[in-house]
């Protein structure tokens, strides 16, 4: 069974962008494992809160302007 773990910060994405990326990343195990593997394809996004994770020892909280506007 194919399974992708995605971990973005909470709010950098929209339900739409979500869903989007699901579908596109299924589509792309599709192309390598066959049309078999469809069913037991997993995506998973998780998202992580402002502060839940750092780069290069500084603490991320995502800027509002790169926050997903729902509409």
């Amino acid at each position: 069974m194919p399974f992708v773990n995605i971990k973005t910060p909470e709010g950098a994405l929209s339900r739409k962008q979500k869903e989007e990326i699901v579908h596109r990343t299924t589509d792309m195990l599709i192309e390598y494992f066959s049309e078999a593997a469809r069913p037991h394809t997993m995506v998973l996004i998780e998202e992580v809160k402002d502060g839940g994770y750092a780069r290069a020892d500084q603490v991320f909280i995502l800027p509002d302007e790169y926050r997903a506007r729902e509409t």
